[in-house]
C-alpha cells in the first residue's frame, strides 16, 4: 500500500487537493502533519499558497514554500522523495493549482519517473458535499484514470449528506480505480476558530495553554480530542 505507516519505505508523495476553495484541504493537511509526528512517521512538508501556507505556519517546523509555477521548485518535491524513501512527502496544495501542477506532470514525465524510482503518488482529494466539487472530481478521474492512488476524503464542512457524490456514478468510478473514502467530521466552528487565531498545531490545541487568555476550554479541548481520535481512525482504516 501507499500509506503512512511505520514499517513501509516505498517512497509516497501525499498531493492534498480539490481544487475548489475552502473545502479545508489545509485542515486535512494539517492533520496528516499531525498524524505522523503523534506516530513518529517522518515526514517533508511542502506549502504551495503563498498567502495563507498552512503547514508553513502551523508547522514550520517540517515544511517549506514550494512555487506551484516553477518546474524546478516543484522539481524538489520529486527529488526529495527520491533521496529520502524513509520520509513521507506532504504537499499542501492551495485551491486553483491543478493547471500548473498538472502541467509540470505531463511535461516532467513526473508519474513515469515515479514509477521508475518506486516513488508512490496519493492524491487526497478533499471535497464537501456540493456539485461543484463531483464535477472537479469526475475531470481528476478523467485525467489521470489509474495512473494515480486515490483518497477521497469528505469533509463535513457544511454538512453530512454526500447524495450527490452518491447518486453520481463518480464515486463508484473511483472506487473502480480502487480508491479509498473517508468522512472527516465537522469541528465546532468557534473551536477551530480559536485553533486558529492563536497558531495553534492540532497538539498545542488539545493541551492545556495556561499562559494565553484566549486558550481553549477544557471542553474545548475535549471536542479537539474526539474529533482527532476519529479523524485518526479514519486514516488508520486506509491500511490493508
Amino acid at each position: 500500500m501507499f500509506f503512512l505507516f511505520k514499517g513501509v519505505y516505498m517512497s509516497t508523495i501525499h498531493l492534498i487537493g480539490g481544487e475548489k476553495g475552502g473545502v479545508g484541504k489545509s485542515v486535512v493537511a494539517r492533520l496528516l502533519a499531525q498524524y505522523m509526528i503523534d506516530h513518529e512517521i517522518p515526514f517533508i512538508g511542502f506549502d504551495t499558497d503563498r498567502s495563507h501556507g498552512s503547514l508553513l505556519r502551523f508547522y514550520n517546523d517540517y515544511a517549506s514554500s514550494t512555487v506551484i509555477d516553477d518546474y524546478q521548485s516543484l522539481d524538489t518535491i520529486m527529488e526529495t522523495a527520491s533521496a529520502n524513501p524513509e520520509q513521507r512527502i506532504l504537499v499542501d496544495l492551495a485551491a486553483q493549482t491543478h493547471y500548473p501542477l498538472a502541467k509540470w506532470i505531463e511535461e516532467s514525465g513526473v508519474l513515469e519517473l515515479a514509477e521508475e524510482l518506486d516513488i508512490s503518488i496519493c492524491y487526497w482529494n478533499v471535497m464537501d458535499s456540493g456539485k461543484d466539487c463531483v464535477d472537479l472530481l469526475d475531470k481528476l478521474l478523467n485525467q489521470y484514470g489509474s495512473r494515480l492512488n486515490y483518497v477521497l476524503v469528505q469533509n463535513q464542512l457544511r454538512d453530512d449528506n454526500f447524495n450527490i457524490l452518491e447518486f453520481s456514478g463518480v464515486k463508484d468510478r473511483a472506487l473502480d480505480l480502487n480508491a479509498k473514502v473517508i468522512t472527516l467530521k465537522r469541528l465546532h466552528a468557534p473551536v477551530m476558530t480559536k485553533i486558529d487565531s492563536n497558531s495553534y498545531s492540532f497538539w498545542a490545541a488539545k493541551n492545556k495553554d495556561a499562559d494565553n487568555l484566549n486558550a481553549l476550554g477544557l471542553l474545548e479541548r475535549q471536542r479537539v480530542k474526539i474529533w482527532l481520535n476519529h479523524a485518526y481512525r479514519e486514516i488508520e482504516s486506509l491500511v490493508v
